[in-house]
């Protein structure tokens, strides 16, 4: 695969818009961030669509956008809405239409990248359990649809970004 459809999953400080920009750097491919999108669709930033309507609005908006990045002519990368995994539909997409690359990251290094959640959708007073109850259950479904698991914890992106270039085009 010469000019893939780059789409990188994972939670929510997993760095899927800081690799995603390294990649697009690296390639000159277009980068495609869900929270851009997901305000130029309804104008208004991913934690006020969500503070201003409900969580099902706000998985609609981001199924649409999933949509919109899975129909874009390769090469391109895009990060997907960390919630779009819970779509059994979305996972079926995702897999035929896309090289996924699964950016896992520990508990702990989430925490330490999030601190408080403060502009992030979910977030409440507690931030680690808010953080381990998002997870809980994720880590499977990003499993089945990754063509690539990258740990990135200990990586820097320009070494993620390499790593993952290399696996979708070799």
């Amino acid at each position: 695969m010469t000019a893939p459809r780059l789409l990188l999953v994972g939670m929510m400080g997993a760095g899927k818009t800081t690799v995603g920009r390294a990649i697009a750097a690296r390639t000159g491919w277009p980068y495609l961030d869900n929270d851009e999108l997901v305000e130029m669709t309804t104008g208004r930033p991913t934690a006020e669509v969500l503070a201003s309507a409900d969580e099902p609005t706000l998985r609609s908006v981001e199924a649409a956008v999933l949509d919109a990045v899975l129909a874009a002519a390769p090469p391109v990368v895009a990060a997907a809405p960390a919630g779009a995994i819970l779509d059994p539909q979305a996972r079926l997409r995702m897999q035929e239409l896309a090289f996924v690359v699964y950016l896992r990251a520990s508990l702990t290094a989430l925490s330490a990248r999030i601190g408080d959640g403060a502009g992030r959708p979910w977030f409440t007073d507690d931030p680690e359990a808010t953080l381990a109850r998002l997870h809980e259950g994720r880590d499977d479904l990003y499993l089945e649809v990754a063509d690539l698991v990258l740990d990135v914890d200990d990586v820097s992106p320009d070494d993620l970004a390499r790593r993952i270039v290399a696996a979708a085009t070799g």
